[in-house]
């Protein structure tokens, strides 16, 4: 790891005080616990400004966050969610072919709304927040609504870099961000920029890097999509090393996601061949050290947590609908209109959770519901979930509910 982002690796007597000071952990089953253990393993956690952070999908482990989860969820058995993702605007500069938010509209939550949700969320039991867009920084109150959070739920800011400031990063970092993921999907400029439909999103990127590594003691990453192309003819190692070599702390991978039509195509959805593939690269670099690999495949793979839209994870669009993901185009209500506990509860009866990535299995059933406008419907949405079958939970869900 570079010295240039301020990171070491976290001493184990400064990771065994931190566990302990979460004791309520020694409520959970043992094999939960072994589970949790032996998760833990797969990383190198890095102490980032005193922050121990073993990937920016988790809260750090020495935070306020992380004992929430611990209480509320790992021994407390909240039925409300962990982690939220929410729209704060649907505005963006570039206009990703793969963009999971085409052709939503409608009237846009303001600033007093989105506090207010961030305030419900984490009385239900929310204690990691992604805020996305859309691009979160054309929202001219994303200061005031990080710090709206507070210091028991952690934020992640995803973001293209567009309108950053070195102002802006400092601004954020003194709210309380925890985490930043810069969307970067290649290694090669014109690739980057001709999927991003937008000339100048590569130098965009770096510079956004750039300037949030100056604000000092940030969790930096990358938020990559991986398309088709790159992951069948192996060209992922040649990213994570050209990754590596912007000494950022973590790789955040996703696979395309089928969200819109134009993924609506059995060649271009991830196999579970390729799942693993990407999932033993993660393992493998992690051991290395060089960078956090963080791949969403291998978070919520059979053999760990599964998928957890609409069961732990929630999003809330720009214009308050409730969706069971970003990459979900469907809503089960506004929270405009509604609380957004009673839409999540009544959503989650129909989300038991399980192994498999929910958007990646079902794409094909949103070919008969889907709206040219918007996502799915509620009305829609209720009758296509009438069409799902889950299969079996995750190894962390087997045990967590037997």
């Amino acid at each position: 790891m570079n010295t240039t982002t301020h990171t070491k690796f976290a001493g184990r007597f400064q990771i065994m005080k931190s566990l302990a000071v979460n004791y309520q952990i020694l409520k959970a089953k043992p094999s939960l616990n072994l589970f949790l253990l032996q998760y833990l393993n797969k990383f190198k956690i890095l102490d980032v400004g005193g922050r121990l952070v073993l990937h920016s999908h988790l809260p750090p482990i020495n935070s306020k966050s992380y004992a929430r989860f611990i209480k509320e969820h790992l021994t407390g058995k909240s039925t409300g969610p962990s982690h939220a993702q929410i729209g704060l605007t649907n505005a963006c500069p570039q206009n990703c072919e793969y963009c999971y938010n085409k052709h939503r509209k409608g009237k846009l939550m303001d600033t007093a709304t989105i506090i207010k949700l961030i305030q419900d969320l984490k009385k239900m039991g929310v204690f990691w927040i992604g805020f996305t867009g859309g691009e979160p920084l054309l929202n001219k109150d994303i200061v005031r609504i990080t710090e709206s959070a507070g210091d028991d739920c952690t934020v992640k800011l995803f973001t293209t870099g567009c309108t950053l400031t070195k102002q802006k990063a400092l601004d954020l970092k003194k709210a309380g961000l925890s985490y930043v993921s810069v969307s970067l999907d290649h290694w090669q400029e014109d690739i980057h920029d001709k999927t991003r439909r937008y000339k100048g999103a590569f130098q965009t990127a770096l510079k956004a890097i750039d300037i949030f590594r100056e604000t000092g003691d940030m969790h930096i990453g990358v938020s990559a999509v991986l398309s088709k192309k790159m992951i069948l003819q192996r060209q992922v190692e040649s990213f994570l090393q050209f990754l590596i070599s912007l000494h950022i702390h973590e790789a955040w991978l996703s696979e395309a996601k089928p969200s819109v039509e134009a993924f609506w195509d059995e060649d271009l959805v991830i196999t579970e061949d390729e799942r693993l593939y990407l999932s033993s690269l993660q393992d493998i670099y992690n051991k290395q050290g060089d960078i956090t690999v963080n791949y969403l495949g291998h978070f919520e793979g059979r053999e760990h947590f599964g998928c957890n839209a609409g069961h732990k994870m929630v999003y809330i669009d720009a214009f308050g609908e409730m969706s069971p993901c970003v990459f979900t185009p469907m809503t089960f209500g506004n929270i405009m209109d509604s609380s957004i506990e009673s839409l999540f509860h009544e959503m989650k009866k129909h989300f038991p959770s399980e192994s498999t990535c929910f958007i990646n299995k079902n794409y094909k059933l949103f070919q008969k519901y889907i709206e040219k406008n918007g996502p799915v419907n509620r009305q829609n949405s209720l009758s296509l979930m009438q069409e799902v079958h889950f299969g079996q939970l995750s190894r962390f869900f087997q045990l967590y509910y037997h």
